[in-house]
């Protein structure tokens, strides 16, 4: 089927990485789906949004935010809800679930693999849940510019809080979730043991004080494409980075950074339906688009695009083989990862959330404040 010439135009700005710009003002479209921008949306637009409105001729709009569930629980709030399908963490896909912002997702409609194997053995564990369908693995990794380190580059999570060695600014994701993690990892918490010791107060207080050793050379970012920016320019030596923005800035844009893979920490975005839609009243517009999303091959595609991994465990085998040394789940970069526990911090999300805040407001080191 012909494309047509706005199709054309957004498929030419997205292969040259024009910025896209925040939508939510001006949608037009049949759909407007919100994700996280940058590489990410690029790979997704690429991948299904234009094939999507190639095979439909439906038009999809494209709207950025940077993942905060309160975007979403503000606008259900307020009746005056902008976005039909949005991208979000397990954790807040879970937690906006349990507080009744998401429609229920009847899983039934998602395809089987290509040999026929049903939708819901085919998504890997965890991916399917009430009101979310995954999409990719991903994960939060280390990145630092091998032009600060020449004669001996870190290699270790634990590098990123040793300023002696390894001298200049850490740039961190502006939440608690991964930051508290790697902190009681460097601090010598094995992986399997860091939820167990993260839920008592002396864990807690053990964190943050582990991080109380880089509070001051720690420069924060909240949009997802940040940390590529401050390595290129020089204002950090190492950075948390989302590991597919990593290799979008080194294989698309010519970088060189490093990568730690140790301690990396292994998350899972999902699509969601936020309750009162405009699109609510069809639940078939948005579920038709989810479907063809979470497919077998535009999962398999998208990572052609971003080095995240697919959802299905059919889309493996449609994989580009050059890709897979590069993702979260390949065997020489897994050893060492940690699951993030997207149980844990729904549970615990806006308490430590709190803490957090109270522990960057503070000079002084971090004393626990009592918020349960």
């Amino acid at each position: 089927m012909p494309i047509s010439m706005r199709t054309a135009v957004r498929l030419l700005t997205v292969v040259a990485f024009v910025p896209l710009v925040n939508t939510v003002a001006q949608a037009h479209g049949d759909l407007t789906v919100t994700s996280w921008g940058g590489a990410y949306t690029r790979s997704q637009m690429l991948a299904y949004v234009i094939p999507y409105e190639a095979e439909t001729e439906l038009t999809v709009d494209m709207a950025i935010y940077n993942g905060e569930l309160a975007d979403v629980r503000a606008q259900v709030a307020a009746y005056n809800v902008t976005w039909d399908v949005v991208d979000m963490e397990l954790s807040d896909a879970i937690r906006g679930c349990e507080e009744g912002l998401l429609e229920k997702i009847d899983h039934s409609m998602l395809p089987p693999a290509p040999d026929g194997t049903p939708a819901a053995e085919d998504f890997l564990s965890g991916m399917l849940t009430e009101c979310a369908v995954g999409q990719v693995i991903w994960s939060t990794v280390v990145a630092y510019d091998p032009g600060r380190f020449d004669d001996n580059p870190p290699t270790a999570l634990a590098d990123f809080f040793d300023l002696s060695q390894y001298p200049g600014k850490r740039g961190m994701r502006r939440s608690p979730r991964v930051n508290l993690e790697w902190a009681l990892l460097a601090d010598g918490v094995s992986p399997d043991r860091i939820y167990e010791v993260l839920d008592t107060d002396e864990g807690l207080q053990r964190a943050f004080e582990k991080l109380d050793t880089i509070k001051q050379d720690i420069v924060w970012w909240e949009a997802a494409d940040a940390p590529a920016r401050l390595l290129a320019d020089g204002e950090v030596a190492m950075s948390a980075v989302f590991n597919g923005r990593l290799y979008a800035a080194n294989e698309k844009r010519d970088q060189d950074f490093g990568v730690i893979w140790d301690g990396q920490g292994w998350d899972y975005d999902m699509w969601v339906i936020p309750k009162r839609t405009p699109k609510t009243a069809s639940m078939d517009a948005t579920m038709e688009f989810i479907a063809f999303a979470t497919d077998t091959r535009r999962l398999a595609d998208q990572a052609r695009y971003i080095s995240y991994g697919p959802a299905r465990q059919s889309s493996l085998a449609l994989m580009d083989e050059a890709i897979k040394p590069h993702l979260p789940t390949a065997p020489a970069n897994a050893e060492g990862a940690l699951r993030i526990d997207a149980e844990w911090w729904a549970r615990n999300q806006a308490r430590i959330d709190r803490q957090f805040e109270h522990w960057l407001a503070r000079k002084e080191p971090f004393q626990l404040w009592h918020v349960r």
